[in-house]
């Protein structure tokens, strides 16, 4: 174990302490009268989760470099990384609660529009959840990089949409498509024998996951034990696992969608792992 990690619980508290220095850097907008109040109006958590539903009502700011990724790290509360890159193509945004779900809504896609402000294309674009926006100005807030932002606008005219500040736009759920890319796990720093934390980004259709379950092997070059254990949410897409022993890798991972739907990916994590690696798999929602 590292040393100053004294603990699985203590390596676990200063990675969730990191992410919150680190992450949701959504800024908080300025409003007035009208728009106050608005960011708490009841919510069911299916209300986001039809692929290609009937359009719905919401707001959109926009935070970080007018032509950025959003954060200045191009990270995020999600725990993605290089979301300046592909497939993220800094087309990311912040979401609200019904949006972000505690983590759960990170990677979901989502196609959006405005038509209102005179600046507006009426174009569809498609945005990924990125980030946790923590000052709602409506029912469902899209908080959204830059680029997103400009990217709603008229030829010429994505400077004057982002002055405008606060737009209405439109959404609903699409399926995530990542062509070329196969499931990939991140196994984040201070992972260790007894304290395990991976990302799980990249998944095609819904894009997000609510439950990991990981299987240790009998032997650094035998089976699997066949026996799953749950992995406990983090943050964002950060999923860990805490325990009295020490883990024998290679690790299998299954991990499930919102719409239920499992994938395994076998042995995914080998016997040499090291920490702050990224491993793909070689499975796929598509």
């Amino acid at each position: 174990m590292r040393q100053g990690m004294s603990s699985p619980s203590a390596a676990a508290a200063l990675v969730l302490l990191l992410a919150l220095l680190a992450g949701g850097q959504c800024r908080e907008a300025q409003l007035d009268a009208a728009d106050a109040g608005t960011g708490t109006e009841n919510y069911t958590a299916s209300d986001a989760a039809v692929y290609w539903g009937p359009w719905q009502r919401a707001r959109a700011t926009w935070y970080g470099q007018p032509n950025g990724a959003g954060p200045d790290d191009n990270g995020g509360a999600c725990g993605f990384k290089h979301t300046n890159q592909y497939p993220f193509m800094s087309m990311g945004s912040c979401g609200n609660q019904p949006l972000f779900k505690d983590g759960k809504g990170c990677g979901s896609c989502y196609k959006i529009r405005c038509r209102k402000d005179p600046s507006c294309s009426g174009r569809t674009e498609t945005v990924i959840i990125t980030d946790m926006n923590y000052y709602p100005v409506s029912k469902y807030h899209f908080d959204l990089s830059g680029t997103a932002f400009g990217r709603l606008a008229k030829p010429g005219l994505n400077d004057k949409l982002r002055h405008s500040g606060i737009i209405d736009i439109e959404f609903t759920r699409v399926p995530c498509e990542f062509p070329g890319l196969k499931i990939g796990f991140h196994v984040e720093e201070y992972s260790n024998p007894v304290y395990f934390a991976v990302l799980v980004e990249y998944e095609d259709g819904d894009g997000d996951v609510v439950q990991v379950d990981l299987m240790e092997s009998k032997t650094a070059r035998g089976p699997p034990t066949g026996r799953w254990t749950p992995m406990r949410e983090s943050w964002g897409s950060v999923w860990r696992m805490d325990t009295n022993h020490r883990m024998q890798p290679p690790f299998s991972i299954r991990i499930r969608n919102e719409s239920g739907k499992t994938l395994v990916a076998n042995n995914v994590i080998p016997a040499n792992w090291r920490p702050n690696t990224f491993y793909r798999s070689f499975v796929q929602y598509s």
